[in-house]
């Protein structure tokens, strides 16, 4: 799994920038490519409070998830004839915790970077991505977390984890109990015994890994219409990774299939919506492009920062270095992450509709 993880990082930076050649961001022409764009920065109190909700929000579904971690959940009853509970219990598991905060949390992290780095080098990319990334694992871990220790549901190796004594049987009316036939001394084992629905290690491999896969098909316009075999592969390769863990799961007797099939399909919803949140859909034009920032501009004032666009001759010449491979030139960053910010999305966003309060649109739909 690792073999593959590795091959497919190895290609992303190549491909990303292979396609980024194609972007419709340099339409403007040779003879106006050096042009000075000046515009006014965007009120920073502003900005914060705006976004200042967004990341308390997924900082309380944060904290919820390790919170729940260390509550006594509901136990169901079980059979001690059942075949799908008497699966050994793995002690080393293929995937550990560990191993999945690294591929759901940390890899993605620093792939989006990578390619932000390799594309548009936007501050305020890497803020949408950061952003929306956390709130999938937050939204995703939470709801999670919640699921198991409501639903209860005994893992397929309760059994050996319970260590009911030799010669015990379910009662002649019903089903046995945790607390009446377990000698299990371990209250940690016999707690996460009973959390078999949904499988956590798919849900936020798909949460992680799945968000990934959204940023990556949005950079490289997976859905131009020209049917690039290759972009569609470094697409879905966070997919795949994904599912190597859900897999691992079932390997492990960790979770039945349903709870791995439940968890991955939750993950992969939870990326997807967090992604919206921040881009656009990836049949636009300017998928590549995350969303301006959704505050009201005021009244226009004097230019306070002036950005050169890159020529593209320059562009060229460096392609031309580089074997063909057409990279974004060198110094994009604005000097103030602020400064970046404009709705254009030449400059680096998608324009968004002005904002509106939710009793403004209800007045309107009464009219």
């Amino acid at each position: 799994m690792w073999g593959f993880l590795d091959l497919a990082v190895s290609s992303l930076p190549t491909a990303i920038a292979m396609s980024y050649a194609m972007l419709p961001n340099n339409a403007e022409g040779a003879n106006q490519s050096n042009r000075v764009q000046s515009f006014a920065p965007l009120p920073k109190n502003k900005l914060v409070r705006s976004y200042a909700p967004d990341w308390t929000i997924m900082i309380i579904l944060a904290a919820l998830f390790f919170s729940l971690d260390n509550v006594d959940g509901y136990q169901r009853l079980f059979s001690l004839d059942d075949t799908s509970l008497r699966h050994p219990y793995a002690v080393h598991e293929r995937v550990p915790v560990f191993a999945l905060y690294m591929l759901s949390i940390v890899a993605p992290l620093l792939l989006q970077c990578i390619i932000n780095f390799f594309t548009i080098r936007s501050w305020w990319d890497f803020h949408n991505s950061t952003l929306g990334l956390f709130l999938s694992l937050a939204l995703t871990g939470s709801i999670t977390q919640f699921t198991k220790i409501t639903v209860g549901r005994p893992r397929p190796d309760i059994i050996d984890r319970c260590q009911p004594p030799a010669g015990s049987a379910d009662p002649i009316y019903g089903l046995s109990s945790a607390s009446a036939i377990c000698t299990q001394i371990d209250i940690h084992i016999m707690r996460d015994g009973f959390r078999s629905f949904p499988s956590g290690h798919s849900s936020l491999s798909f949460a992680g890994l799945g968000f990934l896969a959204f940023y990556l098909a949005g950079k490289l316009h997976l859905f131009d219409h020209k049917g690039h075999v290759g972009k569609a592969w470094i697409s879905l390769a966070p997919f795949a990774g994904a599912l190597l863990v859900a897999i691992s799961r079932t390997m492990d007797y960790r979770h039945h299939w349903e709870d791995v099939v439940v968890g991955s399909l939750l993950g992969i919803l939870m990326a997807y919506f967090s992604y919206r949140q921040y881009y656009p859909d990836l049949a636009s034009k300017s998928c590549h492009r995350p969303y301006a920032p959704r505050i009201k501009r005021d009244t226009n004032i004097l230019p306070s920062h002036f950005h050169r666009q890159p020529s593209t001759t320059s562009h060229h010449s460096a392609a031309s270095a580089l074997g063909g491979i057409s990279h974004p030139p060198p110094g994009n960053y604005s000097d103030d992450p602020i400064l970046e910010l404009e709705g254009r999305p030449f400059e680096g966003t998608v324009a968004r509709p002005e904002p509106e309060s939710l009793r403004e649109i209800w007045d309107r739909d009464d009219e």
